[in-house]
């Protein structure tokens, strides 16, 4: 899962079955507490937030 928020982006490694990290659950709410805008699964990567160069690795 790629995280962008402003100018800055995080990777987070999922495992199946495990429960979300505080972390990462922090990075992916917004502050209305609903998932960050736009959220897009691009085939087992989870895009979460905008940032181009995180984008362009993911969609080429």
């Amino acid at each position: 899962m790629i995280v962008a928020k402003g100018q800055k982006s995080a990777e987070f490694a999922l495992a199946p079955g495990a429960p979300l990290a505080d972390e990462l659950v922090d990075a992916i709410l917004g502050p209305t507490g609903n998932l960050r805008a736009p959220a897009v699964r691009a085939g087992t990567t989870w895009l979460v937030g905008f940032h181009a160069d995180a984008w362009e690795r993911a969609f080429g």
